[in-house]
């Protein structure tokens, strides 16, 4: 199962769901598809969606799925590649409503020349990413999360 993931921020990402729709209609797609939409107003036709998913539900999907499409955002890659699952990012685009800029595009650069995604630029280009992505091989995550913790405890304990 591919999993779709279109975060929770109130934006819609239509021109992503509209693209597989055509990949499944067109057969470039054959493996089932389930999606989070969000705030998306398109309704697909061709595979299964759920507008907002629970984290235990999220999680599962992530852990179910063979791998992972996205948008740009960091929460939805990061809860990804720290279950171990490939990634396509597709950054939302201020110019088509998506969002309020185009941070998304700048943060993919930053994943993609750490070589933990297949940043998906432009969305004509997804079925390439598609075809590409079980024969890529990533970098592996590593959060530096206790790194921070430990490093403001100890700033902390300085100024007490």
């Amino acid at each position: 199962m591919i999993f779709v993931t279109l975060g929770s921020q109130k934006f819609q990402f239509d021109r992503l769901l509209k693209e597989i729709d055509r990949l499944i209609k067109t057969g470039r797609i054959t493996e089932e598809v389930f999606a989070q939409t969000g705030y998306s107003t398109y309704q697909p036709k061709y595979f299964l969606y759920k507008n907002f998913l629970n984290r235990e539900e999220f999680k599962k999907c992530i852990e179910k799925s063979s791998f992972v499409i996205t948008h740009g955002g960091t929460g939805a890659i990061i809860s990804s590649l720290k279950i171990g699952k490939k990634v396509i990012a597709v950054p939302r685009r201020g110019e088509f409503g998506e969002h309020v800029d185009n941070h998304q595009l700048q943060l993919l650069v930053q994943f993609d020349e750490l070589n933990l995604v297949s940043a998906c630029y432009e969305l004509n280009d997804l079925e390439d990413h598609l075809i590409g992505i079980g024969n890529l091989e990533f970098a592996a995550y590593h959060s530096n999360t206790e790194k921070i913790v430990a490093s403001i405890d100890q700033f902390l304990s300085s100024i007490s």
